[in-house]
């Protein structure tokens, strides 16, 4: 048994000043009388929070300036660049991600290889490929599909590989050329076989979507989250909140190419679009927030300069948009893991999973509190 003693616990309970146990992957005990371990570490002045939820990463990407370059690489290649990112990833104390889109079978057997302890990482959920129209956003790396008949058919060949999630393309977006950002790609029958398809597995769905049709669209048939939401309206963000939707704004995927541009390397379609879409992005928080739309922690992370060792600026990110550091704590933590399914994920608390983070400061007063933790344990053990 594993001690960290003399810290405060910060999570959605609150902070309070007490000793954490941790044995077998779990937390074992919480409290001021935790007994003797075989292994104890000080902690006294630092605040022990759970580890990031990170739910919208894509680990076969690792934001370099023109992604669609991935093109073309060898299996091998790809799967050293999911190791390098899955390290960079924990290092950073992101203790779960949930990849939401990658080449073939790829995040599907990093899953896998993390959870056999072949690949040291985060805890990993994964979609598989996404499901997107014939030529649509992302097709270069995801499964075509079009009428309800093949998108049914798409999203149960992701789940009989093991998908948790299952993913798809509602609108077009940035980063392919050609597609319009706020256009729909999918349709609304599209969508709901795909939904459909899902609930016979029990596994939820996500919908990358920017445009307020394409959002309506995915809303209505039932999408467990909504990525992106670029042109949330005032309208669309009220059906969110009121369906229970979940919105994964992904900010740090537009910061990261609207502040390097054309001139590190990025496509100018991609610049533009970005650059059209950012301040709309900032407005659709203003309407999720007044909405009460449950937010879950997503980044993106992959996309143009938006890196895995990075991912905890994205909790400065969405505080700069207008959440509490209390409000981004949650999204990082119970709400994204929420969303996932897990229910035993996200607090400092007996019984869950041992994912935590030693920081030096408290993160419900200073989002930047999450970047350089001190320690990093994740399933039990510290990996930093």
């Amino acid at each position: 048994m594993h001690v960290l003693r003399g810290g405060h616990v910060v999570d959605v309970d609150g902070v309070r000043e007490v000793d954490v146990a941790v044995d077998d992957g779990r937390i074992v005990a919480v409290g001021d009388d935790v007994e003797e371990g075989d292994e104890e570490t000080d902690v006294s002045g630092q605040f022990v929070a759970p580890g990031l939820v990170d739910a919208h990463v894509h680990l076969g990407m690792d934001g370099r300036p023109d992604v669609s370059t991935v093109q073309g690489e060898s299996e091998a290649t790809a799967a050293y660049r999911v190791a390098a990112n899955l390290r960079d990833a924990l290092d950073a104390g992101v203790t779960t991600v949930r990849d939401l889109g990658a080449r073939d079978s790829l995040a599907l057997d990093a899953a896998r290889a993390v959870e056999t302890g072949v690949l040291d990482g985060p805890r990993i959920l994964a979609a598989g490929q996404n499901v997107v129209m014939t030529g649509g956003h992302g097709h270069w790396f995801g499964r075509e599909a079009d009428g309800a008949v093949e998108v049914r058919k798409a999203a149960r060949e992701q789940l009989k590989r093991g998908a948790d999630v299952v993913k798809c393309m509602a609108t077009g977006g940035v980063l392919t050329e050609g597609a319009e950002t706020g256009l729909p790609e999918l349709t609304a029958e599209e969508l709901t076989a795909l939904v459909d398809a899902a609930s016979g597995k029990a596994v939820p769905t996500a919908a990358h979507a920017h445009g307020k049709d394409g959002i309506d669209n995915a809303v209505r048939a039932g999408i467990s989250s909504i990525e992106h939401g670029t042109f949330m309206d005032r309208e669309t963000a009220e059906l969110m909140a009121e369906q229970g939707t979940y919105w994964v704004p992904t900010t740090a995927a537009l910061v990261g190419i609207v502040e390097n541009g054309v001139e590190a390397g990025i496509p100018e379609s991609a610049v533009r679009k970005a650059d059209e879409a950012i301040d709309a992005h900032a407005d659709a928080f203003a309407h999720a927030l007044d909405a009460g739309v449950s937010i879950a922690m997503g980044t993106d992370a992959g996309t143009p300069f938006n890196f895995f060792a990075d991912i905890p600026q994205e909790m400065e990110l969405l505080v700069d948009r207008g959440l509490t550091p209390e409000h981004a704590l949650r999204a990082a933590t119970v709400e994204a893991a929420d969303l996932l399914g897990v229910d035993d994920l996200g607090k400092v608390a007996e019984g869950y999973h041992a994912d935590l983070v030693v920081l030096d400061a408290d993160p419900t007063e200073d989002a930047s509190a999450w970047r350089e933790p001190a320690a990093v344990v994740a399933a039990g053990e510290r990996v930093r």
